[in-house]
């Protein structure tokens, strides 16, 4: 007869300890590791004067980090799933936190790619692992815990962007940048290291005859190739290409859209340094709400309101509205970025927990595509289109992400027909 189970009270037999601290640990982790991704904007036009060359050059940097930080985390989440977090993890702070100390000593434009490449796999080892604890370790649980997880990659970049605007300012000397890199290089590397020693996985049989309304309702734990053969995940694929298409380029392009506009540098720097934040809330309130009104309606809502607040950030900047203009990225960046809080944890409750951190890297590589659109597309769309049309464009993606998930419910296992010699799980077992 089947019992629902206690989790908490599970976790704690395995563990010796509350699961909470395994969420600490991983967010610290990826708390430390945002700023590849959201102090970019800010240190791109240091870089380039430091190296004596036009901004332009570098702007493929983002892109190239989206790439590689999404595009490795299928084999990372593969070797996750059957070897557990710790060594991959040590590994991720020697190449998160070599990444950044890279950039402080890189003298070529070579040598800036290379640094943030490195950087990059290394945030993608990290991403795919603290993701994953909520997901393996919070069935009941999993938008709040993701939430958490994703809340901390945006939001531990917020109190570095005034700290890296203060000491790269035009009066600030040409390489002051460098001594920003190196101390949050070295904190990278100290908290990775450190949280690696605490990560681990459950064993499988650890949330055996759970009944909770939050994990898959068909009862099978999905291999990524029985995945690959339901509609579903190529439907939130095209869904998660299109919200962080839109994300991206509000995120990689604000500061330069801003000047465009004439705005005052302290509407740029508000909007900068909001972004990580609205985007940190965003991800840790929508996924509890999540829990409690059901993901697809959370996601119908969440994306079309993320493409209005792209149109009235290009309403307001052309009005010359700052007040406003800010709002309007924190509104925004509100509602897109709850995107990797929504979509692991659909892939959890869709596809089960077993191989979720496989399952949830293949539908993470959209994010390559996103990056691509998001810096390189839109860069040439900036040149075709203007900064207008392209904005609104991005704005658009994201409302049509939030209509396509009305297609979005759960998949039946008979319409699975895995492929010969697919040696996926069988049924999960309910005793």
């Amino acid at each position: 007869m089947s019992e629902k189970v206690d989790h908490g009270a599970r976790a704690r037999e395995v563990l010796g300890f509350s699961r909470w601290w395994l969420v600490i640990a991983a967010g610290a982790m990826m708390a430390v590791v945002g700023p590849y991704q959201y102090v970019w904007s800010s240190l791109r036009d240091p870089v380039a004067a430091n190296l004596g060359i036009d901004s332009a050059a570098l702007s493929t940097v983002f892109t190239l980090y989206v790439v590689i930080q999404a595009g490795s985390q299928f084999p990372v989440g593969w070797w996750r799933d059957r070897h557990g977090p710790r060594l991959l993890s040590l590994l991720a702070a020697v190449l998160a936190g070599g990444g950044y100390l890279g950039l402080s000593v890189a003298r070529t434009t070579w040598g800036i790619y290379l640094a943030y490449s490195l950087g990059a796999l290394g945030v993608g080892i990290v991403y795919t692992v603290a993701v994953n604890t909520a997901l393996k370790w919070f069935p009941d649980r999993r938008g709040l815990t993701a939430g958490v997880g994703t809340m901390a990659f945006a939001g531990g970049s917020a109190a570095l962007v005034p700290y890296v605007r203060a000491n790269t300012g035009p009066e600030s000397p040409i390489t002051a940048y460098v001594d920003v890199v190196q101390h949050v290089g070295v904190l990278i590397f100290v908290v990775v290291f450190v949280g690696a020693l605490v990560l681990r996985d459950p064993p499988d049989e650890c949330f055996a005859g759970d009944e909770s309304g939050n994990v898959t309702d068909i009862g099978r734990q999905f291999s990524w190739r029985e995945m690959l053969h339901t509609r579903q995940f190529w439907l939130m694929y095209a869904m998660f290409v299109a919200v962080s298409s839109a994300e991206l380029m509000l995120i990689e392009k604000i500061v330069s859209y801003a000047g465009t506009l004439g705005l005052a540098a302290t509407i740029a720097t508000a909007a900068a340094t909001l972004l990580p934040i609205a985007s940190a809330l965003g991800r840790l309130t929508i996924g509890g709400l999540s829990d409690r009104i059901g993901r697809i309606r959370t996601m119908v809502g969440t994306f079309a309101l993320a493409g209005i607040g792209l149109f009235a950030v290009v309403a307001f900047g052309r009005g010359g509205v700052g007040a406003a203009f800010v709002a309007s990225v924190v509104f925004s960046v509100f509602f897109s970025s709850p995107q990797y809080t929504l979509f692991p944890s659909v892939v959890g409750d869709f596809y089960g927990e077993k191989h979720s951190s496989a399952n949830y890297a293949l539908l993470y590589s959209a994010k390559i595509w996103g990056g691509v659109f998001g810096g390189t597309v839109t860069g040439a769309g900036v040149v075709v289109l203007g900064w207008d049309p392209t904005f609104l464009l991005g704005g658009g993606l994201a409302v049509l992400a939030g209509i396509a998930a009305l297609g979005l419910d759960t998949p039946a296992e008979s319409a699975i027909d895995p492929p010969d010699g697919d040696t996926g799980p069988g049924p999960r077992s309910n005793s």
